[in-house]
């Protein structure tokens, strides 16, 4: 039961993260502040909802292979959105 209940809060906040995320996406006027709300509310949507997962799952080898998932997650969602930023940067600077 309790389980139950905290996995239920970490899909509901995940998806709660997915939102805004989204919300922000559309909303905001550049592509930084578009990809700091993106990389932000996405990495921690999903590692919130990974953790749901493995939360309503219970310790077994699928939890840990979730595990290793959300760490993968950790490190390559804020370097990937990084390179991005990093590469929109460039272009801007060459075309002026």
């Amino acid at each position: 039961m309790i389980r139950n209940i905290i996995s239920a809060f970490l899909l509901v906040s995940g998806t709660f993260f997915f939102i805004v995320g989204t919300v922000g996406i559309l909303r905001f006027p550049d592509i930084y502040t578009r990809a700091h709300s993106s990389a932000k509310c996405d990495t921690l949507g999903t590692i919130l909802t990974l953790l749901g997962l493995c939360v309503y799952n219970g310790f077994n080898a699928v939890s840990i292979k979730i595990m290793l998932i959300v760490a993968f997650i950790w490190i390559t969602s804020p370097t990937a959105t990084h390179i991005i930023t990093k590469a929109q940067y460039e272009y801007e600077r060459r075309i002026r």
